[in-house]
């Protein structure tokens, strides 16, 4: 499948590797695209393993609503169920990295008969990721979320210099610099940076609905060089899995998981599906 749709939007997917192997969903997140996985992906199918990666809302061209209640994280989780339901899927493993993880976070929560296992990169489980603003250093990290949150002026200051200015944030924060100018190009056409701000935006519109236990089989990935996540909110996930939990930290690896550590990120997915395959 190439696409797939839900409420009028038309989101791309690439599926790839082995038809009939066991389905693993792949999340990207921001500011990225589904070819965030484009090296992770061998991996797995060298392994037998099916993968989907969807660009999700906003990123998808043919899927961009405008206004930020478009993008509450309901919404972003009913686009992964709509995929499984397109590819004939009743469940599959689930890996997310960034934003993607807390899909996958909630997808697993809300929905666990669609979820075989997870798999959350770098992101922690949002109560625990919430809770270590108040106990640690997280939300001098994390303030670029504030500044998101005003309207209009975050895209003037990223699109300076035509995207330098976003390019050149995402190499000092160990982004690969072709995988910069990529991402960079693919958020030009209008209305795309918005979209993916807008992620941010929705966030207030969603702290009635918070994200629960999880119960499925959990594996979290966080790399020590991360410089937007801290090791509070990690630490603290386990406390909100009550099924098979376990950590993994990656030594000396940046925020970008799948673009600079894809073969070790990869073993370890596959692990994990094998596991509970």
């Amino acid at each position: 499948m190439d696409t797939f749709s839900r409420d009028g939007l038309t989101f791309d997917v690439r599926d790839a590797g082995p038809a009939g192997g066991p389905p693993v969903v792949l999340l990207h997140g921001f500011p990225q695209h589904a070819g965030s996985w484009d090296r992770v992906a061998p991996v797995l199918h060298g392994a037998g393993l099916r993968t989907l990666a969807p660009d999700q809302r906003g990123y998808s061209p043919a899927a961009r609503p405008r206004g930020r209640r478009a993008y509450v994280v309901r919404e972003l989780v009913d686009e992964v169920r709509a995929l499984l339901d397109t590819a004939g899927l009743e469940r599959a493993h689930v890996v997310g990295h960034d934003w993607g993880a807390m899909v996958a976070w909630a997808l697993a929560a809300w929905h666990p008969d669609r979820v075989a296992t997870l798999t959350a990169v770098s992101v922690p489980h949002p109560a625990a990721f919430t809770r270590s603003f108040l106990t640690s250093s997280q939300g001098v990290k994390s303030a670029y979320m504030a500044f998101f949150q005003l309207p209009g002026v975050p895209e003037a200051l990223l699109t300076r210099g035509n995207g330098a200015v976003l390019r050149d944030l995402l190499v000092r924060s160990g982004m690969p610099r072709a995988d910069a100018e990529d991402t960079v190009s693919r958020l030009r056409p209008a209305g795309a940076l918005t979209a993916a701000l807008d992620w941010y935006r929705a966030l207030p519109l969603g702290v009635s609905d918070p994200v629960g236990r999880v119960r499925v089989p959990t594996l979290h990935v966080w790399s020590d060089r991360d410089g937007f996540l801290g090791r509070a909110g990690t630490e603290a996930t386990a406390g909100h899995v009550t099924g098979e939990y376990r950590l993994e930290v990656l030594e000396g690896v940046t925020h970008w998981v799948p673009e600079t550590a894809a073969d070790r990120l990869g073993e370890l997915v596959t692990a994990h599906v094998r596991a509970h395959g």
